[in-house]
């Protein structure tokens, strides 16, 4: 079982080769990505999903990431800084049930490991500001747990304070717990 940074470290991994090796996507897949996560079928439909996500959303994803560089231009970008926010940004557009906070500190750990020192910085701030536009232009919604403050399907606009107070039903293990005293 592979954990979720692994599995975006592959993908990572797929979409340098991808860049570099000028082949299809389903040649990356079949000889670098479902080769490097074996034993997790979970792990790896969600690394096929980002990878083949970032690919085909590649020019839109470059554009936001220009919008938020100054004085850059993109091909200027270490390439592998260059990934991984396009594999961020896909996530936070694509992935409903993923946090955004998750994606950026994902996407910042990643950078501090494999590329320069003042990467993760860079990564943040960019990533930081793509957020919030995307959140302004009502590009961004999410589903699930760990998302106060962010936009909810259906709406475009996040949830208000008394919404995002509101707790959630006991679960039955709480009330489970609290008969056995």
């Amino acid at each position: 079982m592979s954990t979720r940074r692994e599995v975006r470290e592959r993908v990572m991994q797929a979409l340098y080769a991808y860049e570099q090796g000028g082949g299809s996507p389903q040649d990356v897949l079949k000889n670098v990505l479902r080769p490097s996560i074996v034993d997790d079928a979970e792990g790896l439909r969600f690394a096929e999903r980002l990878f083949l996500f970032a690919v085909d959303r590649a020019d839109e994803t470059d554009a936001i990431i220009g919008e938020h560089v100054r004085n850059w231009e993109i091909g200027r970008i270490a390439l592998v800084d260059r990934l991984l926010l396009r594999m961020a940004l896909t996530e936070i557009l694509a992935f409903e049930d993923i946090p955004p906070k998750v994606t950026i500190n994902e996407a910042i750990e990643i950078a501090k490991r494999f590329s320069t020192p003042k990467s993760g910085t860079f990564v943040n701030g960019v990533l930081d500001a793509a957020l919030a536009r995307l959140i302004e232009e009502g590009k961004v919604t999410k589903v699930g747990r760990g998302l106060v403050g962010m936009p909810q399907r259906g709406t475009n606009r996040p949830p208000s304070a008394a919404e995002s107070r509101e707790t959630p039903p006991p679960s039955h293990e709480a009330e489970a717990s609290d008969s056995e005293d």
